[in-house]
């Protein structure tokens, strides 16, 4: 059990997942944003590690990632800059990344000083399940939750293999595309394949990714899954804030759909 367990049994609906970039706009800004999304009343935060060559980050990831690079955000900054972080907040925090740097880290090291830190979630969009499946002791003896994702391509047999070894939540990835490249609502074929996650029977939650802007596609989102990650519009909205505390109240108010206070 982690902080991201106990937080599915504690709510399994409108659950918000607010994903940044460790180290952008500023190097040392990871902590506060942080902090300040966790006073904003999300339930979760997802915080990437800048890899120079990412899977399926859209361009505004991607130049998040290189700044953040470019001003020396690494695995071990970020290890280094959340130590402590547990005596502010309670928050799951879940990492997501690529495997090169965790290997080049040692994946025994980087699962040891994850947890050490208070992480509670992994996932890395370039890890083979095959893989995942070996490196799934590792993790669970750190209390780290193995986080898969499946898509619109994903089978029935695939995703039956990917439930029975999935702790936290499944990511499922809403389109085909990159992040950050819906325009607005739910397609034809995303709601179809929404509804059959829906209905599949699986004993893991399901949180939505990709093209969560605002609250239309918030709330359209969570009426097939217990909640739903948003990551490029945050990450868009972060170059302009100047009081992180302020701000992103009101972003989070927004996504709700609530008036800001």
């Amino acid at each position: 059990m982690n902080r991201l367990n106990t937080l599915f049994e504690r709510k399994d609906t409108e659950l918000l997942n607010i994903f940044f970039t460790a180290g952008y706009p500023k190097l040392d800004s990871t902590r506060d944003i942080l902090i300040a999304l966790d006073k904003a009343g999300v339930d979760m935060v997802e915080i990437g590690m800048p890899y120079s060559d990412p899977v399926a980050d859209g361009p505004t990831i991607q130049a998040a990632n290189t700044v953040a690079l470019s001003e020396g955000m690494s695995v071990p900054k970020l290890i280094a800059q959340l130590e402590g972080i547990r005596a502010y907040t309670e928050i799951p925090i879940i990492l997501m990344g690529h495997l090169n740097p965790i290997i080049q880290y040692g994946v025994e090291s980087f699962a040891r000083d994850a947890q050490r830190v208070g992480i509670d979630g992994l996932i890395l969009p370039d890890l083979p399940l095959d893989h995942a499946e070996d490196y799934l002791p590792i993790f669970t003896k750190h209390r780290i939750s193995l986080i898969q994702l499946v898509s619109p391509q994903t089978s029935a047999d695939r995703l039956k293999r990917i439930d029975s070894i999935s702790d936290g939540f499944i990511y499922a990835v809403s389109s085909y595309g990159t992040t950050g490249t819906n325009t607005g609502g739910l397609a034809d074929y995303q709601v179809d394949y929404l509804s059959r996650l829906n209905h599949a029977g699986l004993k893991t939650p399901l949180m939505v990714g990709f093209g969560i802007s605002d609250s239309d596609t918030f709330k359209a989102v969570c009426k097939w899954s217990s909640g739903a990650i948003v990551g490029s519009a945050f990450v868009k909205a972060l170059q302009t804030m100047t009081n992180y505390n302020k701000e992103i109240k009101t972003f989070v108010d927004k996504l709700r759909g609530k008036p800001s206070e």
